[in-house]
């Protein structure tokens, strides 16, 4: 079973219209933020190739990850 999604998987699942929700929330221990994408009924973190959540400074960054990944859409939690 799948604990999170890596972004090389994110990208193929937003192109095939698999993944429809994303969420940023704030990083582990409140530094920066993180996005969770909603797989089936499940909430599974974005993590980088060495870290099990990757984390980002702001949410400018965050915006332009999403833009590049072709996610036209996210809610932020805050």
């Amino acid at each position: 079973m799948r604990t999170a999604i890596d972004q090389e998987t994110l990208s193929a699942l937003v192109e095939t219209g698999a993944v429809r929700e994303i969420q940023c929330v704030r990083g582990p221990g409140g530094a920066g933020f993180a996005l969770s994408a909603r797989l089936g009924g499940k909430w599974l973190p974005i993590r980088s190739k060495r870290e099990p959540v990757r984390v980002w400074a702001s949410l400018t960054a965050i915006e332009r990850f999403c833009s590049k990944t072709g996610i036209r859409r996210f809610e932020v939690e805050l």
